[in-house]
């Protein structure tokens, strides 16, 4: 066999550990040490950097995209800071933890989020295609794609588009999924490629959003907007549970369904991914894709190496998804909150894509109007690269793990689903982005990210639990676990009250 990193990997251990039910058990092999997986003498700092950091980057350059730069600012543009920023803090915290006992088991055993579910009981026949159904009704709607090409049609005509244009933003929006698909094509490694752009993308918006928010918001606004993140106060006044709800759900990421982006561990060979194999580009070599994973034994050499995996993962999911993703809401808030103080105007569902950069046009020029409208266009495609992937690559992983039949159709070789199968889901998206507004499909999708803090944190107890000794949560993990489902849960439970009824259960 072939590991992650193409070299052979060695063969495993006598034994099998099982987990769950319905799925066969986990071969046991040795952590590899990182250096082995990265192929570094030495893993400092720069080598951290260069080599180690790379997932958190893709789930970041989703999650600065529609909270962010949507909800985000919506929220605080029409309510301000007060009694929204806390619901923005505690979203990332608990998001952060969650993304942690996700990629637990991923670093552990090599197996995606979408497989591990299978061995819940009852099992595979129920969990696995329940969970690829909350994840595409969340995300299959296209309302991040949608709002890319909104950004885009005004930086093409120079202006937001009027009512009768619609049309030409969605197809623009269809032709950034096009774009989208010729990266994952063109590459060597699609995982790889995903954080190449990120680092990118990420790295371009945030320095601009500093520079620019720097030159033009007081310091008093920048303290309100601080302050508001940290200080616990009751939500302001007409603002709904559902909306408080779509904030939080796409705060950071997608609340209970940020498990849909964690594949990209085993894909960069974390830990055990190393020894399972990854989804190669169609420039790529051919990498031999497990479809069962495989687990460490407890002893002492290995606990030493999951510690420092387990480290690794600390810093990629704190320092820079963490630190980035609050960065990436405080910026754009601070400044939707300076241009609606000196403006006078709110944003609104229909034009929030485009609000700031037409807002700062108008004070500032033309040359500020496309500077802005590029960032805007950045943050929502890097949005719609990371979920389009992740739609494609969690059915795939899905299909090849639980599908002897698939595995003989393509030869092993999970590329010959994974490509087809994109077009396919292009295909859907571009016809679902013709049902509503971008920013109230990006509103549904948020709340049904709610739905899954309900069911995935309870799943993930229960496979964590049954991890090699070394690799297990402390108590204090399941404490948190708990309260992503009561957090998320609540603003969930509103959101199906008021599309059902018409009326908020909890109006503020």
């Amino acid at each position: 066999m072939v590991g992650a990193s193409g070299r052979p990997v060695p063969p495993a251990a006598v034994g099998e550990h099982q987990i769950g039910v319905s799925r066969p058990p986990l071969a046991v092999d040795d952590l590899p040490e990182p250096e082995e997986v990265f192929r570094v003498r030495r893993l400092g700092p720069a080598q951290v950097v260069q080599f180690v950091i790379g997932p958190s980057l893709i789930a970041l350059g989703i999650s600065v995209g529609s909270g962010e730069w949507l909800l985000g600012p919506q929220a605080v543009g029409t309510f301000g800071f007060v009694g929204v920023g806390w619901v923005i803090t505690v979203s990332a915290l608990l998001q952060t933890f969650y993304n942690v006992e996700v990629s637990r088991y991923v670093v552990a055993t090599g197996e995606v989020p979408i497989v591990g579910f299978g061995r819940v009981p009852p099992g595979a026949k129920l969990w696995i295609p329940f969970s690829l159904l909350v994840l595409y009704f969340a995300f299959i709607f296209g309302g991040w794609a949608a709002g890319a090409g909104q950004g885009l049609f005004a930086l093409i005509a120079g202006r937001p588009h009027r009512s009768g244009e619609l049309e030409y933003v969605r197809l623009l929006g269809i032709g950034l999924l096009l774009v989208v698909f010729l990266i994952t094509v063109l590459a060597r490694k699609i995982s790889r490629s995903l954080e190449l752009a990120n680092w990118l993308m990420v790295g371009a918006i945030i320095v601009i959003l500093l520079v620019v928010t720097l030159a033009i918001v007081p310091g008093s606004v920048w303290w309100d907007g601080i302050r508001g993140l940290v200080t616990p106060a009751a939500p302001p006044e007409g603002i709904t549970a559902t909306q408080l709800g779509g904030l939080a759900g796409f705060t950071a990421l997608a609340s209970g369904l940020n498990w849909y982006v964690m594949n990209h561990y085993r894909d960069k060979g974390y830990g055990m991914g190393y020894r399972v194999g990854f989804i190669a580009g169609l420039r790529g070599e051919r990498s031999q894709l497990r479809h069962v994973g495989v687990t460490f034994p407890d002893d002492a050499a290995n606990t030493s190496r999951w510690r420092r995996w387990y480290r690794l993962l600390l810093v990629d999911q704190w320092a820079v998804f963490f630190v980035g993703a609050m960065i990436g809401m405080l910026l754009p808030t601070v400044l939707m909150s300076h241009i609606v103080a000196t403006s006078g105007q709110r944003p609104t569902t229909a034009n929030v894509p485009t609000f700031t950069a037409t807002q700062l046009g108008a004070e500032y020029g033309t040359w500020m109007f496309y500077l802005m409208l590029v960032v805007g266009v950045l943050i929502l495609f890097s949005t719609q690269l990371g979920i389009f992937e992740a739609l494609v690559r969690n059915f795939t992983d899905a299909t090849h793990a639980s599908s002897p039949r698939i595995r003989r159709l393509i030869e092993g070789d999970p590329r010959r689903f994974y490509f087809p199968f994109m077009l396919l889901v292009l295909a859907v998206i571009a016809g679902a982005m013709h049902l509503a507004l971008p920013t109230d499909l990006v509103q549904t999708s948020a709340n049904m990210s709610n739905l899954g803090a309900l069911i995935f944190p309870f799943a993930l107890m229960y496979l964590n639990s049954r991890l090699p000794k070394a690799a297990r949560p402390r108590p204090w993990h399941y404490v948190i676990l708990v309260l992503n489902f009561l957090f998320f849960g609540f603003f969930f439970v509103n959101f199906v009250y008021e599309l059902f009824t018409g009326g908020a259960l909890v109006k503020f």
